[in-house]
């Protein structure tokens, strides 16, 4: 009897303990998965839906499926590598995505692999998963939705969750001026490049390139500023014809103007101050002659 009364504090300890685990264990699940979520969302929507069709990439409902776990964490992991070591469904996908490469994701690890697939075959069993993708309209855009789209490109029409600009980064043809800028590529023909809306509305609505994924992760772009943008820039490309190429020149000969314009001026305000000081020489060297 007291042997057993001895112990009694012991296992309550041991019950103590492993329901904390147990708790802590079990409550971490939902932050978890909304890590997953939160990297799926920033590195992996702009190129795979889950549920909404293809994109460049192919569309992952079901894909444990298809292909067993071991082989998509590592394929996750380093895309190109299984792609040189001659996979045969690694190459397949490579010709179904026209020879585009998955990139390997900063941050990616086995882990990481391993939530992310539990999050697809999470989402795999949803009605509508909520990576479905935008749904983009294929009626023909009106000029009003054109002229919006340009709008909020040229940063005069303001985004709603205050990110920058397009043209603070990009330039297109069909702007005027100075063209935008040069940080980013010309998307002049970026519609063309993406394949259409859909892949299109994709890209802007996760940009997962390093400088514009930090910026809009913060400063997500709106659904209703994703369809004008479209607009404009499907209008671009339809219209065909070079890329805003000129900007470079208009700025070099803006700098040479500019930097004349400033000579001209500098030396209009200082003539008079070099000739008062030179009479005064002039004449004090005179007067020391005659003295």
């Amino acid at each position: 009897m007291n042997s057993a009364k001895d112990q009694s504090p012991a296992r309550n300890s041991i019950r103590f303990v492993l329901l904390c685990w147990l708790a802590t264990y079990v409550a971490g699940f939902p932050l978890v998965a909304q890590e997953a979520a939160d990297f799926f969302r920033q590195n992996c929507t702009s190129c795979h839906t889950i549920g909404g069709g293809r994109l460049t990439g192919p569309d992952l409902k079901g894909v444990l499926t298809r292909k067993d776990r071991e082989w998509l964490a590592r394929f996750v992991q380093n895309p190109q590598a299984m792609m040189d070591q001659g996979d045969p469904y690694a190459l397949q996908l490579r010709q179904a995505a026209r020879d585009v490469v998955m990139p390997t994701i900063s941050g990616m690890n086995r882990a990481r692999a391993d939530s992310l697939l539990a999050l697809i075959e999470a989402e795999s069993k949803l009605e509508k998963s909520q990576f479905a993708g935008m749904q983009i309209s294929d009626r023909p855009f009106t000029a009003a939705d054109i002229d919006q789209g340009r709008q909020i490109f040229m940063g005069i029409q303001h985004l709603a969750n205050a990110g920058p600009p397009c043209i603070s980064c990009h330039t297109a043809r069909d702007l005027g001026g100075l063209s935008g800028g040069r940080l980013g590529p010309d998307l002049t023909l970026v519609f063309e490049r993406l394949q259409g809306r859909k892949n299109l509305a994709a890209w802007l609505t996760a940009p997962a390139t390093p400088t514009m994924s930090p910026v809009f992760k913060r400063h997500a772009l709106k659904p209703e500023e994703i369809l004008p943008l479209i607009a404009f820039l499907e209008d671009e490309a339809r219209k065909g014809g070079a890329d805003a190429s000129s900007a470079p020149l208009t700025f070099l000969l803006i700098g040479l103007g500019g930097a004349a314009l400033g000579l001209v001026l500098c030396g209009q305000a200082w003539k008079d101050r070099f000739r008062s000081v030179r009479k005064v020489l002039v004449l004090s060297s005179i007067h020391r002659g005659v003295e």
